[in-house]
């Protein structure tokens, strides 16, 4: 569908975005999104200058949505943990490339502020509430992310036998409830 008016910018991210979820991050080339999105092959250049470009605003954008997601769980550490598994499975085009530094201007003030707020609520959850392991908050942060990083990448390779009908939220809990919610009556 040619772009026609409003934010053209947004426009190429979500059509990168859609590109990656078929063709894969490698495939996706700056002429061919100015052709899915019906713009001059100039259009792409001129807002994110290349490929890095474009992958640091789309892993910028990511990581707005995940913060988003995260503040709605409310800080409960299984909860937020869900909503990084509920993010990651419905955009699996953003989290194919957030955690691709390869791809990305590691130094861009946008996405580094991004990646920090997300960072901040996960730690956040990992060092209080009912659903934290005792011990030291940090080693709590990287076991949940962990967890919960590898569920949704699995999910997303489709890894995982999960029963018919299930989905991906519903199963992270139940796994997440089981780890960390020990010794209590986890759902």
């Amino acid at each position: 569908m040619p772009y026609h008016h409003g934010d053209l910018r947004a426009a190429l991210i979500d059509a990168a975005v859609d590109a990656i979820e078929s063709d894969g991050v490698d495939r996706l080339s700056l002429r061919d999104l100015a052709r899915r999105v019906g713009v001059s092959h100039a259009a792409p250049a001129h807002h994110f200058g290349d490929r890095t470009g474009l992958f640091t605003a789309i892993a910028a954008d990511g990581f707005d949505r995940l913060v988003r997601e995260l503040e709605a769980s409310g800080g409960d550490f299984v909860a937020a943990g869900v909503a990084y598994v509920r993010f990651a499975t419905a955009e699996p085009g953003r989290f194919a490339v957030m955690f691709r530094p390869e791809l990305l201007r590691e130094d861009d003030p946008a996405l580094a502020a991004a990646r920090d707020r997300a960072g901040d609520l996960l730690r956040a959850g990992a060092g209080a509430g009912a659903g934290a392991a005792a011990g030291d908050t940090r080693a709590n942060a990287l076991a949940a992310w962990s967890l919960v990083h590898g569920f949704a990448t699995l999910w997303n390779a489709g890894a995982i036998d999960a029963p018919a009908g299930a989905a991906p939220d519903e199963l992270a809990r139940a796994v997440a409830s089981r780890l960390f919610l020990r010794g209590t009556d986890a759902p």
